[in-house]
């Protein structure tokens, strides 16, 4: 018989709550999802991409993945080992002014989050084509130290409104950003 995984466990929870918000509550809309098992390295990964309802289009990126060392440690029950699982939270937006709102977007994100290190933001264009009509694509990433396990799995809600609420202020950003 099959027996979850922190992995298993933390992917339905983050799942159920997402689709929840998105076809209960209609808050989100969920745009991508991924639940892969990437065979190279034995590892697992899962990520729900989603954008607010009534938003612009920024997109919001919980992404879990849990490494073959991870995963043998659990299921060997290996001692002195604590497994867990890696958590990524990303934000996409576009942005036309760099300096302005990629510093609010920093202020911000730091705020809500009160990460251990500030939030990276990565900021690409397409080459070739006219830099005066084109914004960046800002992919913006919260970082956390450790890995999670079950024992956290009552945060989960907290985690999700948390990205929530940062893509309703991103969306005030680029909407200012927009403006001025």
């Amino acid at each position: 018989m099959f027996d979850p995984t922190i992995f298993d466990n933390l992917k339905v929870a983050v799942e159920n709550y997402v689709y929840d918000l998105d076809n209960l509550d209609a808050r989100v809309v969920v745009t991508h999802r991924v639940d892969r098992l990437e065979l190279a390295v034995m590892a697992k990964v899962f990520a729900l991409q989603f954008a607010l309802a009534k938003g612009s289009g920024i997109t919001a990126d919980i992404r879990l993945e849990a490494s073959l060392k991870d995963l043998a440690a659990e299921i060997l029950e290996q001692e002195g080992v604590s497994p867990g699982c890696g958590v990524r939270i990303r934000f996409y937006m576009p942005v036309d002014d760099i300096e302005t709102v990629c510093a609010n977007v920093e202020r911000t994100l730091t705020e809500i989050w009160q990460p251990d290190m500030p939030p990276t933001q990565m900021l690409s264009f397409l080459y070739g084509e006219d830099r005066s009509a084109q914004s960046y694509q800002n992919e913006i990433e919260v970082h956390f130290n450790r890995k999670i396990n079950e024992g956290q799995m009552e945060d989960i809600p907290e985690l999700i409104e948390h990205m929530v609420q940062s893509l309703e202020a991103l969306e005030a950003l680029g909407a200012a950003g927009k403006e001025g």
